[in-house]
């Protein structure tokens, strides 16, 4: 249990930085969805950017983050994994941006940015900062130093919703009032609202450079050869699963602009509306983040202790049952979330539900997946992601045409939920875990069966208070279940243990 308790603890520090830094984040939503200074066609256009990023991003780390944590529990690479990691991450860094800016303009042309070739430039900028912070990160997490983490994390994100709101807000507000005032000195209300977007972007990845100075400085001019060899050999592999990842949560965005049907505007306002949308499926989403931020780490370092498999099937239990209340808070309120978007966006709360419970196969795919690190057979991420990848492309491209953004919902639920099933049949034959398979899948069927319970209640008697009311009644129903079944294992917890007779 000490373990479980110490990556416990360790994802709710992540977990608070992830969640306040997200949830922070995440007021860009509703600040551009309800600004009149944004269009919904530039927020789909934005949308698309921001879906292009983190697959550039996946090219630019090349799976290295995953590989430092493999390594660097190895005694012989102690000294010179942090030093050859990050030169190797700063050369390459330099050489992709350059090759990029150079071939820049398939990339305005994907995200619909040629118009304003700006954009991508200070794009381009924000790729090679936050790739070089990529491996100091890493090394707060490797040294159990969540609270710098935190502070990085939540201090960056801070100064870019400031600026948004500066930008977006402020400034246009300002200049109509007074065009002669100091704003005018910097601000156009004729350019596109997108580029102070990227400008608060770029200058959140400059002021997170400058927090993680100490963490750089710490690098020498000592590069590994054979270590750098071992690594590509097992990032190499990840770089194909972190592509594949990368599509599959993401290129829906672009598909929806591609396939879709009608006017270019239109086909953006669509894509704004998924984007929008996307985003209420947050909570599961952030807990994910914070979780993955402290496990991976954790994995790594309890292959070493005596049945390491028996805590991977305990720390997979309580995961699950974590995502499966989350699914009900967010899924059962939806009339309090969808309040975090604009009126116009909320034509698609329909696909939240679909997209929490893809979050929640994800979620758990992320968990099994330790198996293929820890035997360093990650080419099986590959052919898993690989296949994830086939089924989002084909969905897409088939469904899209006639069911529009519903289509990657259920593409997203479809992709993930094969993927999740193939990595559990697979590992278990590699490296078995004794995870309580059933009961898991009983919790996760319960509370879908609670969520359609509620929908076809409410469908009946409509009113918002009813619907909260009659929600915090079926979550408090699953609790109390949830309490009865997992009595034992709860009462060994630290702190709450001692409560639960």
């Amino acid at each position: 249990m000490s373990g479980i308790k110490k990556l416990a603890g360790q994802t709710i520090w992540y977990g608070l930085s992830s969640i306040a830094a997200r949830f922070i984040s995440y007021l860009l939503t509703p600040l551009l969805t309800y600004s009149s200074f944004v269009k919904t066609a530039d927020f789909g256009r934005q949308s698309l950017l921001y879906s292009a990023i983190p697959v550039l991003s996946v090219i630019f780390t090349y799976g290295f983050e995953t590989a430092y944590f493999r390594f660097s529990s190895r005694e012989e690479y102690k000294k010179s994994i942090y030093s050859t990691s990050f030169l190797s991450i700063f050369v390459s860094t330099i050489l992709l941006s350059l090759v990029l800016w150079q071939f820049r303009t398939p990339f305005e042309k994907i995200t619909g940015f040629t118009d304003v070739p700006l954009i991508i430039q200070l794009t381009i900028f924000i790729i090679a900062i936050d790739t070089l912070n990529r491996i100091p990160f890493a090394k707060l997490r490797q040294e159990d130093r969540p609270m710098k983490y935190a502070f990085v994390n939540i201090t960056g994100i801070l100064c870019n919703i400031l600026l948004v709101w500066f930008f977006v807000n402020y400034c246009p507000a300002k200049y109509e009032q007074n065009p002669n005032s100091w704003v005018g000195l910097f601000f156009d209300p004729d350019r596109n609202p997108i580029v102070y977007v990227v400008l608060a972007n770029l200058i959140q990845s400059i002021l997170t450079l400058l927090l993680l100075s100490k963490e750089i400085r710490m690098v020498k001019l000592q590069f590994d050869t054979r270590l750098w060899k071992e690594m590509m050999v097992y990032a190499l592999p990840l770089l194909i699963v972190g592509l594949g990842g990368i599509v599959n949560e993401t290129f829906d965005r672009l598909m929806l602009k591609a396939w879709l049907p009608g006017t270019e505007i239109y086909r953006e306002e669509q894509v704004g509306i998924y984007n929008a949308c996307y985003k209420l499926s947050l909570l599961i989403t952030l807990f994910i983040q914070a979780f993955r931020m402290g496990a991976e780490p954790f994995f790594f370092k309890q292959a070493e202790a005596q049945n390491p498999q028996r805590t991977y099937a305990r720390v997979m239990k309580f995961f699950v049952i974590v995502i499966t209340f989350m699914f009900l808070a967010v899924s059962l309120f939806l009339p309090i979330w969808e309040k975090l978007i604009g009126p116009q966006y909320r034509v698609g709360v329909k696909i939240v539900p679909i997209l929490l419970l893809a979050n929640m196969f994800l979620g758990i795919y992320y968990n099994l997946t330790i198996w293929f690190k820890l035997s360093n057979k990650t080419i099986a991420g590959t052919y898993i992601t690989l296949t994830g990848t086939a089924i989002t492309l084909a969905f897409n491209y088939f469904l899209i045409p006639h069911i529009g953004y519903m289509a990657g919902a259920w593409a997203t639920f479809l992709c993930y939920g094969t993927m999740m099933v193939i990595c559990y049949q697979w590992g278990q034959k590699e490296y078995r875990i004794p995870y309580a398979t059933k009961k898991l899948m009983a919790y996760i069927m319960i509370v879908v069966l609670l969520f359609f319970l509620h929908k076809g209640i409410t469908l009946l008697y409509p009113k918002i208070w009813f619907q909260l009311m009659l929600g915090l009644l079926l979550l408090g129903a699953y609790g109390w279940f949830i309490l009865q079944v997992e009595k034992k294992e709860f009462q060994k917890l630290p702190v709450i243990g001692k409560y639960i007779h």
